[in-house]
């Protein structure tokens, strides 16, 4: 049951209004004037306090002040007789939800605390949002104690409290969003949205819209108006991921946005203003793209102004125990379980090249502690028999890349042939844009015809 506060110097108007709320179903106190309206709508103990704006030695713009400064969740409405533009304004500057003139109905007033109520609400769940993402993406979720892990965490410390835009750089699976994740939670922009996007899943016309909005009818289905994800952003913080999967054309547009602070709806020429953290990442080797021609210089320059480079999870094999216990403890709470670990799990594990990184890691794990037998996680139960290319120490005597382009050739190929050949159906299938699936079929030497 919503609490609410009424501070009127009136003991009619007080006692009218009070048994109006209470027969709407709220619980009511009430103030006889505005320095015990100061001194009770102070305490957090109410979602709304109505205040009358002119009263004795403390009026409305007072207890408005008092409350605001001390419960600023708390939503204040002022009544006012006057009805003047400036007590209006000034009240609505000091933080007050709205206003109501008298004489008012019952209506009015319910429908008024009614969109206070809302508005409580939802800025009660936009900051417990803000709290839950803080908790989840705090330091201690960057788990390590490597050198590089330290200076990962040393640099996000240094760059989070700027505005400074920061490119993430680094192979699949080694945390790249989650350190994206972690900057913007120790941001000055950490109570505003993290508004993440895979550039690599969204085709690039589909994604000028996504990002920058559309006007209505600017495209068939465009039957209206829309923002675009720049705009929900504002305040926040925007992360692409696979930045260099987007074309040269969408790069430029991109570009513009980030110099100039704004972004133009597709089909609109008018402006808007956006504000908002830029973080990027990628998995390419971003000069190799510009020299081929495709990821555009000067883009490049604009992103790299604070860089990561997030090692791969071979390369920070002592990380290996802690991750092990974090990854364990995480899917034993979320399964409700208790799995050890085998002490052959580590050192089978130790010699192991992660082709997926830490993405793989954690699939693992929870893969095992799903599956558990008797309570304890063995070596085949994360690393199973049979698959020489994945064994221990790499014995099928192929390199890394050789066994990524081998599965990436195997499961473009086979798409293809069951699409009959057409690319769009395949990128589909795959979960990649036609212009991602192009690249790899150009990069491994594809060439497959359709029989349609």
């Amino acid at each position: 049951m919503a609490k609410l506060l009424i501070v009127d110097d009136q003991r009619n108007m007080r006692t009218t209004l009070a048994m109006m709320l209470r027969g709407a179903g709220f619980e009511v106190d009430e103030a006889e004037n505005g320095e015990a309206g100061c001194e009770r709508g102070g305490t957090g103990a109410y979602d709304v306090v109505l205040t009358d704006l002119r009263m004795g030695s403390k009026d409305g713009i007072d207890v408005l002040r008092a409350v605001k400064d001390s419960q600023p969740m708390t939503e204040v409405i002022v009544m006012t007789a006057y009805g003047t533009i400036e007590s209006a304004v000034e009240a609505m500057r000091f933080g007050a939800f709205d206003y109501i003139q008298k004489p008012f109905t019952e209506q009015e007033l319910l429908v008024k605390v009614g969109k206070a109520l809302d508005n409580r609400r939802l800025a009660g769940e936009v900051a417990f949002l803000a709290t839950e993402f803080k908790d989840r993406y705090k330091f201690e979720n960057i788990v390590g104690r490597s050198r590089s892990v330290r200076e990962v965490l040393g640099r996000i410390v240094r760059i989070a409290p700027t505005d400074a835009i920061v490119l993430i750089t680094g192979e699949s699976g080694t945390g790249k969003e989650l350190v994206a994740k972690a900057i913007h939670a120790n941001s000055k922009r950490a109570e505003r949205m993290f508004v993440p996007v895979n550039c690599a899943a969204i085709t690039d016309t589909l994604l000028e819209s996504e990002l920058f909005g559309h006007a209505k009818g600017s495209f068939t289905g465009a039957v209206n108006a829309r923002k675009g994800l720049f705009e929900e952003a504002d305040g926040g913080t925007f992360f692409f991921d696979e930045i260099a999967e987007t074309s040269l054309a969408f790069q430029a547009k991109l570009l513009r946005a980030i110099q100039e602070s704004e972004v133009r709806r597709v089909g609109e020429n008018k402006p808007i203003q956006v504000n908002v953290r830029i973080i990027a990442a990628t998995n390419q080797d971003l000069l190799t793209a510009i020299a081929e021609k495709r990821f555009r210089q000067d883009l490049y320059y604009r992103l790299n102004v604070a860089r990561f480079q997030l090692p791969a999870l071979r390369d920070r094999r002592e990380d290996l125990p802690d991750l092990l216990a974090y990854f364990l403890d995480k899917f034993n709470r979320k399964m409700g379980t208790r799995a050890r670990l085998d002490e052959g799990v580590l050192e089978a594990l130790a010699h192991y090249d992660f082709p997926g990184n830490i993405r793989e890691l954690e699939h693992m794990i929870e893969q095992a502690v799903a599956l558990v037998q008797d309570g304890v996680v063995m070596r085949d139960d994360v690393l199973p028999v049979g698959r020489p290319d994945d064994a221990p120490g790499g014995r099928s005597g192929r390199t890394l890349a050789e066994v990524v382009d081998g599965a990436e050739r195997g499961a473009i190929e086979t798409a293809l042939r069951d699409c009959d050949g057409s690319r769009e159906k395949a990128a589909d299938l795959l979960g990649i844009s036609a212009t991602t699936l192009w690249r790899k079929m150009t990069r491994l030497g594809i060439v497959y015809e359709s029989r349609t």
